[in-house]
């Protein structure tokens, strides 16, 4: 019967909307067969975090799965600004992607602009991102999973609330980190390790990446960027007519599937073909490499409470997008 019982996630992210690699890598968790998400936490990273709550709201309305809780977490970082972010520039380079502080018309952070797709008329949860982390795992000791796709903040604060985090959930998949990337499709930064999701809350992810968790999963760029919604995906999901492939076909953008990927490995781990366990972290140092991803093979690691990560850096390409058809096709 143990064998039978639906695997049990928390779904963190930063998403943005309608569709792109945020909105579809939630939508393949909610659409994996044995799956029992417990709720999306949501998190500034892309775009807003009101605005990417609302966008989530709608998808889920659109694809038919009203019933998952949505619960807003951290509108910013816990120390890192946008005006220090500009400082740093003047001093060290340009960062080309800054996620939320400039992608699309500046706006408030608490204004939700007008959705393409329309208004949800769904609301979301009346709990914060990080009290329902917390309670979720305590009545679910050793069941839960938490995939997180954007910034770590929300999990940070979670940590800062309890300490029993790490040792009651029963692991952590994170997207981020970047080690040595090959065809990044655009000037992310200057600098080869430095990475979004760990540079915009650096503090966050080393307070993560520093926690006694039972098992961490890291999907870097070095091998999310080997992915892509291509034409040739797009167009075999348009012979699809479910909710979920309808969603995904009218909002797709050619772009890498950073989160699908993380997210598609965690359901069928085949589609990774390499891995190697290394030591992680971000540095907290603000100068110049203010965020970069920090590594160690197994024994250079200096033990300063840093811990073990499985870091993914191959896959079957074609087990991968057959698996995210077939979870669009349900």
């Amino acid at each position: 019967m143990a064998a039978q019982q639906p695997r049990k996630v928390i779904v963190d992210q930063d998403a943005m909307g309608p569709g792109t690699t945020g909105q579809q890598a939630i939508l393949m968790v909610l659409q994996a067969p044995g799956v029992e998400t417990l709720g999306i936490t949501v998190v500034t990273g892309d775009q807003w975090r009101d605005e990417e709550v609302a966008h989530t709201l709608r998808m889920l309305e659109l694809t038919g799965h009203a019933e998952v809780p949505v619960l807003p977490g951290a509108i910013e970082p816990l120390l890192n600004t946008k005006e220090e972010t500009a400082r740093r520039e003047k001093l060290y380079g340009r960062i080309a992607y800054q996620g939320a502080w400039n992608w699309g018309p500046p706006h408030d952070a608490r204004v939700v602009p007008p959705l393409r797709e329309g208004a949800s008329t769904l609301k979301p949860g009346s709990e914060d991102a990080a009290h329902f982390i917390v309670r979720m795992v305590h009545t679910y000791p050793g069941q839960v999973s938490l995939l997180t796709g954007g910034p770590l903040t929300n999990i940070a604060l979670a940590i800062a609330l309890d300490p029993e985090v790490p040792t009651l959930a029963k692991e952590l998949v994170f997207n981020g980190a970047s080690l040595s990337p090959q065809g990044i499709p655009y000037d992310m930064q200057q600098q080869p390790n430095m990475e979004f999701n760990l540079w915009f809350d650096p503090e966050a992810a080393h307070i993560v990446l520093r926690a006694p968790w039972k098992h961490i999963t890291c999907a870097p760029q070095d091998v999310t960027v080997k992915t892509r919604m291509t034409r040739e995906l797009e167009s075999r999901l348009a012979a699809i007519h479910t909710p979920a492939a309808r969603y995904v076909t009218k909002y797709a953008v050619e772009m890498p599937m950073w989160d699908e990927l993380t997210f598609a490995a965690w359901i069928d781990p085949a589609v990774i073909t390499e891995r190697h366990t290394w030591y992680l972290d971000a540095e907290i140092n603000h100068g110049a490499s203010y965020g970069a991803t920090v590594v160690w093979h197994p024994g250079g690691n200096p033990g300063m409470s840093e811990q073990p990560v499985e870091v993914e850096f191959d896959l079957d390409r074609k087990r991968f997008e057959d698996l995210f058809v077939a979870l669009m096709s349900r």
